[in-house]
């Protein structure tokens, strides 16, 4: 899952990371391909806010940016807040389309006990809160270098907040 921290991704139109195991226009989750291959691929790219590395780093969590499987590390955007169909514009030309939170699974406390329950918590009305990140597609390709700014544009019209994907 780790996906280690490179000086340059390429995300394709349509597909999603370049190399990623997650890249294609439908579903590569086995749990998602078991039920429906077919499934239109809503988790192309996934995005994790820094802050939360901070926030877990301060339980006593070390966590790098993308030992979560995460492709892309922002700091200073509410990744969490944004509403569904939301893009990012990255760098000179990419643009990430963001289709639902992630969800997250098991898998993260092979990477420290208890991991999965830090990335969880519940708001004032006792509803489950996933701070894993986000997962969008790519809407359009391009060369993503650390360091890029990224650009919210918000969807027109009334803004549905995000579900799990």
């Amino acid at each position: 899952m780790w996906k280690g921290n490179v000086p340059r991704i390429n995300l394709l139109e349509g597909l999603g990371v370049e190399g990623d195991a997650h890249m294609g226009e439908t579903v590569k989750h086995r749990s998602r391909v078991a039920r429906d291959p077919s499934q239109p691929n809503l988790r192309q790219i996934h995005l994790i806010h820094a802050e939360l590395l901070d926030e877990l780093a301060a339980t006593g969590f070390e966590v790098e940016p993308g030992r979560m499987g995460e492709n892309i590390t922002t700091r200073g955007l509410d990744l969490l807040g944004l509403p569904t169909r939301t893009r990012l514009l990255i760098g000179k030309s990419a643009i990430v389309e963001v289709t639902g939170l992630r969800n997250p699974c098991l898998q993260l406390n092979g990477i420290a006990p208890g991991l999965m329950n830090a990335v969880l918590d519940r708001d004032a009305e006792g509803n489950l809160v996933r701070k894993a990140g986000v997962m969008g597609v790519v809407i359009a390709g391009g060369e993503v270098t650390p360091g890029d700014r990224i650009h919210v544009e918000l969807p027109a019209g009334s803004h549905s907040p995000l579900q799990p994907v």
